[in-house]
């Protein structure tokens, strides 16, 4: 599965992100993580130094690597050069898999050892104005949208990615790269003012979106979110001594933290593994498509000098990774 985590900066999505990434090592599954957030804390959340999460290698430095391994032998891509932020694969494009060693995570990703298992961690990096050709710091997430459109997942494995604060994934076609997306709001009218932003976009896309209550401290607050978010209110978080801890460097272990806070977690695995049976390889694979030829007309092809839409494989859908090839259409 692939799951965001997004909410207006503050909202401690950072914080719930880091705790899913605990609970899915504590249940052994393989997990990728990513940090997609301008100002980037999980590599900290997730217990590391400052000096290793600073040092975590960027994925925009290694963007020509990316490309051109993505590219493959695919005919329709000229060069690596012509890739954009929004490039889908097509038949002899190179596709990445949770539970594999490639040149993609050899460059980009660490493992990160946690209290029940290792997990592997990447980062967006800092931003550079030739991340991927657009000058605008959307392109920060930009090697993110590329690696999610080439990655292919199972049921049992998950992709989590804190994304950037408030709204502005929106500014490309990354939204819709998950099979889940939790909105952590806090019980405030700015706190449910991002899940209405994000419920209207995600509306037109089919995005599956739940609301994680973080810092509800009672039931006037639990009424307030439901009163505004409805059912798609699917757990609250409250107090955590644990998260306190955790926040000051010295967490104990995560069996230890608190019960109603482990089921919370727990619900949370449960609707994105439910997500899963609604996956529709052709709608994600023709919405790649659509953002592509939107980013293509807008400011591609004058960037790269080339007609990106004669990237699009028509024949190409991307498929089911127990498969042993990519289905074709």
């Amino acid at each position: 599965m692939k799951i965001a985590f997004v909410g207006k900066g503050g909202s401690g999505k950072t914080t719930l992100s880091s705790l899913f990434i605990r609970h899915l090592a504590a249940n052994e599954a393989p997990v990728v993580a990513i940090d997609a957030d301008i100002n980037q804390h999980l590599g900290a959340a997730l217990g590391l130094p400052d000096a290793e999460a600073a040092a975590l290698p960027a994925m925009g430095a290694h963007l020509p690597l990316i490309k051109e391994y993505l590219r493959g032998t695919n005919p329709r891509i000229v060069s690596a050069d012509t890739m954009i932020k929004t490039t889908p694969p097509g038949e002899g494009s190179r596709l990445l898999r949770v539970r594999e060693e490639n040149p993609v995570y050899e460059a980009c990703a660490r493992p990160v050892r946690l209290d029940d298992g290792d997990i592997r961690l990447m980062a967006t990096g800092p931003f550079t104005e030739s991340d991927l050709g657009v000058s605008c710091y959307h392109s920060k997430v930009g090697a993110v949208e590329l690696c999610l459109n080439h990655l292919v997942d199972g049921p049992d494995e998950y992709v989590v990615v804190d994304m950037t604060a408030g709204s502005d994934s929106f500014a490309s076609g990354l939204f819709t790269r998950f099979d889940m997306t939790f909105l952590v709001a806090e019980p405030t009218r700015k706190g449910v003012s991002v899940y209405r932003q994000y419920k209207e976009y995600a509306r037109d896309f089919g995005v599956a979106l739940k609301v994680v209550g973080n810092k509800v401290q009672g039931e006037d607050d639990l009424d307030f979110l439901r009163a505004e978010v409805g059912d798609d209110l699917l757990v609250t978080v409250g107090h955590s001594n644990w998260v306190r801890a955790m926040e000051k460097g010295r967490p104990p272990r995560f069996e230890h933290l608190e019960a109603e806070n482990r089921m919370s977690l727990q619900a949370l695995q449960d609707a994105a593994d439910d997500s899963y049976a609604d996956r529709d390889w052709d709608r994600y694979t023709r919405q790649m498509v659509h953002f592509h030829l939107r980013n293509a007309e807008s400011w591609g092809n004058a960037k790269t000098g080339a007609d990106l839409a004669a990237q699009v494989d028509p024949e190409f859908v991307l498929g089911d990774p127990m498969a042993a090839a990519p289905r074709l259409g």
